[in-house]
């Protein structure tokens, strides 16, 4: 099952606020701004600035 494309449109990044970008397999959302990624586990993202791991 894929993340709601709605939901997608309405998310925005919880350290920067800016736009998210689904990274690839749907496995997180990234922002380009902060340089962090937030992981995506059983289609549920982890808008948590303390989980997020750097973007590669």
């Amino acid at each position: 099952m894929a993340l709601d494309k709605e939901l997608l449109e309405i998310l925005v990044c919880p350290k920067c606020k800016g736009d998210l970008d689904l990274g690839p397999n749907e496995e997180s959302l990234n922002c380009t701004a902060c340089k962090l990624k937030y992981l995506v586990k059983d289609d549920i993202p982890i808008m948590l600035v303390d989980e997020a791991l750097p973007l590669e």
